[in-house]
């Protein structure tokens, strides 16, 4: 099994001690109860990973030898995710979910529909957001940390998804009238993939139509309706079988 993975923003050369504090170090020293000579990985969230041993755990920090040091690849092809607020009881669960199958950045969207209101209050959200996707990130052992980014509107996503039909991507929104089913999408050929999750009430159908006019695709996942908070997760499973990212 891989050694429990911590993030350290700036990881030294193989045969130097780093220091593990903050929150980080707490987690590691008192929930985990990593004690000396146990394995760590560490990593930046920006793609570095330093094997290390640890050489000294107090209640709230750990020293930590580095013994080697490797610059993780990036998956391809990226993935961004364009989720729409969930209701607050499942909205972490939501960047959970995604960042634990592999998404590469999301965005939070304040979609016609959604139940959740982030206005005036988009900073706390995005904040929770980002701290869940590296709290998941660390739980499943990633190199790469999600980037989340700060809250869109419609008119944001339009642009979005013209910026990555220009790049020769590939725009899917997720819905369940859509006319083409996942698995024919060109995925393989894309060179960036956006997913679009509607909130729990649907896409509103000019939401839909403008959507479809910037160049996404209406699709449907699958035989079944899932709800927004796990949509994106399936759908990550899929492009992780119908592309080379696995």
């Amino acid at each position: 099994m891989a050694a429990t993975v911590f993030y350290l923003d700036e990881i030294p050369e193989p045969g130097s001690v780093a220091v593990l504090d903050g929150p980080e170090g707490r987690h590691a020293a008192t929930v985990r109860r990593i004690r000396a000579g146990e394995p760590v990985t560490l990593s930046d969230g920006a793609g570095v990973l330093a094997e290390s041993e640890v050489v000294a755990a107090q209640k709230d920090r750990l020293e930590l030898r580095i013994l080697d040091r490797i610059v993780a690849e990036r998956v391809a092809p990226p993935v961004t995710v364009v989720q729409a607020l969930p209701k607050s009881d499942r909205s972490e669960l939501a960047v959970e979910l995604m960042t634990e199958a592999g998404a590469d950045v999301i965005v939070p969207w304040q979609a016609v529909r959604c139940v959740a209101n982030w206005e005036g209050k988009a900073r706390k959200g995005v904040d929770k957001w980002r701290a869940a996707a590296r709290s998941a990130a660390r739980q499943s052992r990633r190199a790469y940390i999600p980037e989340v980014t700060d809250l869109r509107r419609t008119p944001d996503v339009l642009d979005l998804i013209r910026n990555i039909k220009a790049d020769n991507g590939i725009v899917a929104a997720l819905h369940e009238s859509g006319s083409s089913r996942f698995v024919d999408l060109p995925v393989a050929e894309a060179s960036r993939i956006a997913l679009i999750v509607g909130p729990e009430g649907g896409l509103d159908d000019a939401e839909l139509a403008a959507l479809t006019e910037a160049g996404a695709a209406p699709v449907l996942l699958g035989p079944t309706v899932l709800r927004t908070s796990t949509a994106a997760a399936v759908a990550l499973g899929a492009l992780g079988a119908l592309t080379a990212r696995w």
